[in-house]
């Protein structure tokens, strides 16, 4: 089915083709018409199956032409908002409509000429809204169609009473669009009073891994964890590397010992400036950095393609974050890989996440490194160590190692 059979309007559909896509993703054949038709919605799909744009094309097309502030997006990260105001801007590129976007770890000047000129659409994370609306600088009077966005990755965050006083100053008569990976009972009970008789539109299955990804688990003693990862980097022919750490502070540790290593090599974490976050993110998407070692802020949501191998240097403590987090590759139907590095002191996790997935994950190890002694790999016997043997022995050829070279 094409964009175009959709019901959007002329314009929309001139800026969608001039993004390059012609045809819509499951979400957006079904949540598109809802919108268009008024349908307050309850939107969930895997990450990278194009949400944005299922609620941005049909708000474009409601909109027409330049008024007044009549859409509020909020997002839960200064980088989620900043891409979507970018979607909203791209699809939008042959109407008059403007796009405002607004969030904290900056000054407020730009922002507060960018609210003065006027907007169409404005995209906001919580806090920095709410200090708008505390000066008097915004007025949510007009606003028609209220999006929130990554519902469960606000919650996650702690946003949600914020998220309540925003919707409490918004008007009634309105239509309200949420959007989530995942929809848990906190997100429900939100629903309750936030939407009117919502359509629910569920979109794969929310515990499994994309299909497009191959995962598996490499047991390893703590103190060989790093040396293993630089193994990995080393044996695997990679066009970009995602990798993710529990803490703040080992985002940075890792960063640092892989960049003395000659890795090109970015970090993305809540402590950076936002300048730093938006150069590690432009660096990564360009090439100029070949690995990028993040928090879960990078785990939802961020449009980085060809991503093509995530490793999780820490397991997650979360079940759902390693659906998420591995789900930043394989995405728009290609294919990817995910590695993740597991101790005997993470085994509690492991387990976790195997259950929520509903399946095991195979153990592999890799030929010709000298492993120390590790509780960790006894597990195998629960999940078939004679699987795990045969990915030892496959691994240069299936899982795309390539001794001794690395992409740069």
């Amino acid at each position: 089915m094409p964009f175009r059979s959709l019901g959007l309007s002329h314009d929309a559909l001139r800026g969608v083709e001039a993004a390059g896509y012609t045809q819509p993703t499951a979400i957006q054949t079904r949540a598109i018409p809802l919108v268009l038709a008024g349908k307050d919605i309850i939107g969930s799909a895997q990450t990278g199956t194009g949400k944005t744009a299922a609620f941005a094309l049909p708000i474009i097309s409601k909109l027409e032409r330049h008024g007044a502030c009549r859409c509020l997006v909020l997002e839960p990260t200064r980088e989620l908002a900043a891409q979507v105001e970018t979607a909203f801007r791209d699809y939008s590129r042959f109407t008059d409509l403007r796009t405002t976007v607004i969030f904290g770890g900056v000054g407020y000047g730009a922002q507060r000429e960018g609210i003065k000129k006027g907007s169409d659409i404005l995209v906001a994370t919580p806090g920095r809204l709410l200090d708008f609306l505390g000066q008097g600088e915004i007025k949510l009077n007009d606003i028609q169609y209220l999006i929130l966005d990554e519902a469960d990755r606000m919650l996650d965050m702690g946003f949600m009473p914020d998220v309540r006083r925003i919707i409490e100053k918004c008007p009634r008569q309105r239509q309200t669009m949420l959007f989530s990976a995942t929809v848990p009972p906190e997100i429900a009970r939100l629903t309750s009073w936030a939407l009117r008789d919502p359509e629910s539109v569920a979109i794969g299955e929310r515990r499994t891994p994309a299909e497009t990804v191959s995962h598996a688990f490499y047991p390893v003693n703590s103190a060989q964890k790093f040396q293993l990862l630089l193994v990995l980097l080393e044996r695997t022919n990679y066009n970009s590397v995602l990798i993710f750490c529990r803490t703040k502070h080992g985002a940075d540790k890792i960063a640092n010992r892989l960049d003395r290593a000659n890795h090109a090599v970015a970090v993305l974490h809540s402590n950076r400036t936002q300048s730093e976050r938006i150069e590690a993110l432009n660096g990564f998407k360009s090439g100029k950095y070949e690995v990028m070692v993040a928090t879960d802020i990078a785990a939802r949501g961020l449009d980085i393609e060809d991503v093509s191998h995530v490793i999780n240097y820490d397991v997650p403590q979360h079940p759902e974050d390693y659906v998420h987090r591995i789900g930043r590759t394989g995405r728009a139907s290609k294919s990817g890989e995910a590695f993740t590095l597991i101790t005997t002191e993470e085994m509690e996790h492991v387990r976790s996440i195997e259950r929520f997935i509903g399946q095991s994950v195979p153990r592999a190890k890799l030929e010709d490194f000298r492993y120390d002694e590790t509780a960790a790999f006894r597990t195998d016997a629960e999940v078939g160590s004679r699987r795990a043997v045969s990915m030892a022995r496959t691994a240069r050829g299936g899982w795309s190692f390539a001794p001794g070279k690395r992409r740069r």
